[in-house]
């Protein structure tokens, strides 16, 4: 499908569904992600068979053999969608530009030197604390660019795989001049938080920085940006390399990227198609338990208890059309050894939809604020205190950012019975007024994307980051620099109506400096008038204004609005896991944020809110409502296979790839199966419940 065909509809109105200040959001239940088109449906669905793609999904998701070093997706995130470990998970912040800290680990609030194998205690957050937490302006008593992220894979280089036998990857060895202790390479920390995967489905984009697009290309996460990527296709016999760019389907853009990754997943240097060529005849899940019981899954488990009794090849072959994998021919060659086969070449785009779908099923609708609902829209069962922090929600400014049924405004497009709706992707609003009511700054905002200013600007820039090709990864710039040069258009094919604008252009910009917005004028019916925009000309002149004037974005450190539904399971909490309750966000919230300066920081959106210690248990309270207690409790669809976890290292054990590498000090996650836990096991607990003092 055409780049070009690709038409966003869903952008011209707030949806039906997003909750209005003082009226709770709806129920989720009944409430689907947008399908992707031509993916089950059309004359020619890609995929053939459902269940089998969703046992595919689930299999390559929970799959350690993925990993050059044991190493699966749901590594990052097993606990609730999320990372639950607390030992070797501090990153330095390799992201803070010009940083003299960048690359070291610094001395942690409790008084230790993080690094390496470091086990974190609650004392150790949040990562920025003042003097007194209830206001912004006391004395900073303890700050760090270190960030919490997710233990990944040790630094080594891809030199091949093993099809049969051990799944380790052969890679060679390379010292790592961050992630070690003495001689020994320790496995690498991810420089962000692992939020969520459940209710990923309905993001219109993943990642924090938002760089998992919405169309997926069939090979990376950049969707029409990246302009080598296809699939291969056979026509007419003949099987050639095609463009291809499914809307709607984030996720798949999302799971290709952490297997390829060096500090996620991945040796140097490894492609998909090695990944292909290493799972395509093996069982999936070869070395782990598969309950009997598992709601996907169950009914292929091996005699054995461990695995599947059957291969990727033959899931492949049968959830996909065969014009994906029936072919034969040229799809390239290793620098040593026999050609890829079809499935081998398209093994990304496999991956990518199989995994998207078994997310899909990931949807979490059943929490206590789902019941039925009185007169006012609030949930029925609601205690005093529930409703007191539900109120506190609604009138203190939260559903701001945190709208919809999903409690997230980066969702963009959802399905209630056959009607598609969704709201727009860009906005131009009020940053800041001075206290004069005179002086006002506009800005342009990534819907779905905000600055809490939670880490300054410079220690992750966030959405104001670029793609591997060179362009913003934010909507807002790429439309900024396209009115500015008219021949530069935006590299992703989104329509921006003007008139829909919150703040349109003809608020503050005159006639003599307009012109009509031909592109969005059709979808302008009763605003035509609005539909206009600044000339080239008085664009480029904006930009060349310190703060870029009246064409101010709001970018630089924002980052994706996190649902909040299953919040009380999914700390540490913030893009880079800054803190480890829900009392430190909402006493973070409540101060105004704003831990560090930013002049984009919206004022009109997170200010100081001076709760009572009542408000603040009351919101806390409000919060754990919104967690489903299948996911609680990992009753399906939320059950899963064993999964070993590498948390720290071990000083005793030996590391079967030398003495340059420490040994793993393994965490072993029980296969669950549709019923959920046991009351031995117990239930999933907050993360700071796990934490020492």
């Amino acid at each position: 499908m055409s780049w070009f065909r690709f038409v966003l509809i869903f952008f011209l109105a707030v949806p039906e569904w997003a909750g209005a200040m003082g009226r709770p959001p709806d129920s989720l239940k009944g409430v689907r992600p947008a399908p992707t088109p031509g993916l089950l449906n059309g004359r020619n669905p890609i995929v053939t068979d459902k269940t089998a793609a969703i046992r595919l999904g689930k299999a390559l998701f929970w799959d350690i053999n993925v990993g050059s070093d044991g190493m699966a997706c749901a590594s990052c995130h097993h606990h609730a969608g999320v990372d639950s470990r607390t030992r070797n998970q501090l990153n330095t912040g390799q992201l803070h530009a010009g940083s003299p800290t960048a690359n070291t680990f610094e001395t942690t609030a409790s008084g230790t030197l993080g690094g390496p194998d470091y086990s974190l205690t609650a004392s150790d957050f949040p990562l920025h604390q003042f003097a007194n937490p209830a206001n912004r302006e006391s004395a900073v008593v303890f700050t760090t660019d270190d960030v919490v992220g997710s233990a990944g894979t040790f630094l080594r280089t891809f030199e091949g795989v093993n099809e049969f036998g051990t799944a380790n990857d052969r890679c060679g060895s390379a010292s790592d001049d961050i992630f070690h202790r003495g001689g020994s390479n320790t496995r690498r920390v991810t420089n962000r938080n692992a939020p969520t995967v459940i209710n990923a489905a309905f993001n219109f984009r993943n990642f924090w920085d938002g760089r998992a697009n919405n169309l997926f290309n069939g090979e990376t996460a950049f969707g029409p940006r990246d302009p080598a990527a296809g699939v291969w296709v056979v026509r007419k016999g003949k099987t050639t390399k095609t463009r291809l760019l499914l809307q709607d389907a984030s996720l798949a853009s999302l799971a290709v990227a952490p297997p390829m990754n060096d500090v996620e997943m991945s040796c140097t240097q490894r492609n998909f198609h090695e990944l292909g060529r290493k799972l395509v005849h093996r069982h999936p899940l070869e070395s782990q338990q598969i309950h009997p019981e598992d709601s996907v899954l169950g009914d292929l488990r091996d005699t054995s208890g461990r695995g599947l009794n059957t291969t990727y090849d033959t899931l492949i072959r049968q959830a996909f059309d065969k014009r994906f994998w029936a072919g034969h021919g040229d799809f390239g060659s290793p620098g040593q050894g026999e050609p890829y086969s079809q499935i081998e070449a398209n093994f990304a785009f496999f991956f990518g939809l199989a995994i998207q779908l078994y997310e899909q099923t990931l949807i979490s609708d059943d929490a206590p604020f789902d019941a039925k609902r009185d007169t006012a829209n609030s949930p029925s069962g609601f205690n005093d205190q529930q409703e007191r922090g539900l109120s506190l929600f609604l009138n203190g400014g939260c559903p701001t950012c945190h709208s919809s049924s999903l409690f997230s405004s980066a969702v963009a497009k959802v399905q209630r019975s056959k009607k598609v709706v969704g709201s727009r992707l860009v906005d131009r609003v009020v940053l800041f007024e001075e206290l004069d009511g005179v002086g006002v700054a506009r800005t342009f905002v990534d819907s779905g994307f905000h600055i809490t200013s939670v880490a300054a600007p410079d220690a992750d820039v966030g959405l104001g980051g670029k793609d591997p090709y060179g362009n913003p990864l934010s909507f807002v710039e790429q439309y900024v620099n396209s009115l500015a040069d008219p021949d530069k258009p935006m590299v992703d094919p989104i329509k921006i109506a003007t008139c829909e604008l919150s703040t349109p252009f003809t608020s503050d910009f005159h006639s003599g400096e307009l012109e009509p917005d031909k592109s969005s004028r059709k979808y302008c019916r009763n605003g035509k008038y609005f539909a206009q925009t600044p000339t080239s000309e008085v664009v480029a002149g904006e930009l060349g204004e310190p703060g870029h004037g009246r064409m101010m974005t709001s970018v630089k450190g924002a980052f994706k609005v996190p649902t909040l539904r299953n919040i009380e399971l999914t700390g540490p909490y913030m893009h880079n896991g800054s803190m480890k309750s829900l009392e430190e966000v909402v006493e973070f919230y409540n101060r105004g944020g704003n831990n560090f300066h930013n002049p984009q920081h919206p004022e009109t959106i997170v200010f100081p809110h001076y709760f009572t210690e009542q408000d603040k248990a009351d919101l806390v309270t409000f919060l754990k409502t919104l967690t489903d207690e299948r996911v609680r409790w990992e009753r399906a669809p939320f059950d899963h296979p064993e999964l070993p976890i590498p948390e720290g290292h071990d000083d005793q054990a030996r590391n079967p790839f030398g003495s340059g590498y420490a040994a793993d000090r393994m965490l072993h996650i029980p296969a669950i199966g549709r019923n959920g836990r046991t009351a031995e096991m117990g239930e999933l607990k907050p993360f700071d419940a796990t934490l020492p003092p």
